[in-house]
């Protein structure tokens, strides 16, 4: 096929790759079966959740430097095999801390490793629309769980209703058969990647203006610009608040709002709908209006949304069901504006470990979200009063972006 019309092959398999990846945000759902199994508290219940968004996002800006060396086929199948062995290994996990190892360090580093392998390919090769279509892309990571969701729920069983030894036989069994089908599916997906040569640009059309005009920065010169910082709090900001609320959807559905778990259940594949629409529409935003615009918006709905669940209690499932929709959207929302920002404002020379740096704010929010609800439910009864720090980040957010989010000027 002609590149121009070819290169849209390249969006499906990122979408389905990042279908894979985006297993991790079904995690709300084995959360409850790993604290029954293991037998441990919520903040270590959400520990190798924690552990896997860390490394995920640490080994990301390693990965870009490695890609830089040997393409993104070869990064995309160790990367693809790292994150299936994750998952299997995880099925002998005989405590939390070597599941925090298997899945959190190691399927964690493997989708550190290729998740730049698509959205480096999709800048390249749509230099004119690169929010739209690195959107569309990540949109398998945020949808995952209306798919994986689905069958780890089939797979593990009724958690709420099976006793612990029931689970232990059936979570690690969902493990295995998560690894397996990773690692030959993104194996396979991995096989066609491929950059188009230096410079390429697609006939009769032109990159979106509004950037630095021809500007590269290195890493080094990027973070020492305030447009750095300023996308680097957007994004953490976002992350904080989307990550936590897709770590406790399931539990704060059935402990706060009362609802029954296979509906909470059900309910975290409608929030997976919206996390994948985030994707696109933002990232459309963002190239129409520009990350700063796209940026705040998306903040004053995290907002918004936390104001929401402050007021929510029993029975408040509409609440529920639109806050919830909200932050998963935004958090979907973020990981289109941050990587079209990265390409905007800093080129695209040094972009893989660009980004990666950018990226490192998404850890930090894991790590943060999963320390504030599990302290909400361990020290202060419940995950209701975690969303008070998230309407008073989100307030701070939209005042830094609107400040620094704009082209920088190279000193």
């Amino acid at each position: 096929m002609r590149a121009e019309s070819g290169r849209w092959g390249f969006v499906l398999l990122g979408f389905i790759m990042n279908l894979c990846f985006g297993a991790v945000y079904s995690y709300s759902i084995f959360k409850p079966a790993v604290e029954k199994v293991y037998q441990v508290s919520a903040f270590q219940g959400n520990l190798p959740y924690m552990t896997f968004l860390l490394f995920f996002a640490v080994t990301m800006f390693f990965g870009g430097r490695i890609m830089e060396k040997t393409g993104p086929r070869r990064l995309a199948l160790i990367g693809g095999i790292t994150v299936g062995l994750g998952w299997i290994l995880s099925s002998f996990a005989s405590s939390v801390g070597m599941l925090i190892f298997t899945y959190g360090v190691i399927a964690g580093s493997g989708v550190g490793l290729t998740y730049g392998c698509p959205i480096a390919m999709g800048a390249r090769w749509f230099p004119d629309r690169k929010g739209f279509v690195v959107g569309l892309m990540v949109a398998g990571f945020g949808g995952s769980p209306l798919v994986t969701g689905r069958i780890a729920n089939l797979l593990i069983g009724d958690i709420q209703a099976l006793p612990a030894e029931r689970l232990a036989e059936s979570l690690p069994q969902t493990f295995l058969i998560f690894g397996l089908a990773i690692t030959i599916i993104l194996s396979l997906l991995a096989l066609p990647f491929r950059f188009p040569t230096a410079g390429w640009t697609p006939a009769g059309r032109a990159p979106k203006a509004g950037g630095t005009a021809g500007l590269d920065f290195t890493p080094s010169g990027m973070v020492r610009t305030s447009t750095f910082w300023g996308l680097f709090a957007g994004l953490l900001i976002g992350c904080f608040s989307g990550l936590m609320a897709i770590g406790i959807a399931q539990p704060v559905g059935v402990e706060v709002i009362k609802v029954a778990g296979g509906t909470a259940t059900m309910l975290v594949g409608v929030f997976a709908v919206f996390n994948a629409l985030g994707r696109p529409l933002f990232g459309l935003l963002t190239d129409k209006a520009g990350p700063r615009l796209a940026a705040a918006m998306n903040l004053a709905v995290i907002f918004g949304m936390s104001l929401l669940m402050l007021v929510a209690g029993e029975g408040s499932t509409g609440l529920y069901v639109m806050a919830f929709s909200g932050f998963w959207m935004c958090l979907g929302g973020w990981l289109a504006i941050a990587p079209a920002a990265t390409a905007t404002f800093f080129g695209m020379t040094h972009y893989t470990r660009n980004y990666g740096a950018v990226f490192l704010a998404y850890g930090l929010g894991a790590i943060m979200g999963g320390i504030i609800s599990g302290q909400a439910k361990d020290a202060l009864g419940s995950y209701a009063f975690a969303f008070y720090p998230t309407a008073g980040f989100a307030a701070l957010g939209f005042a830094l972006v609107l400040l620094f989010l704009k082209a920088p000027k190279r000193e």
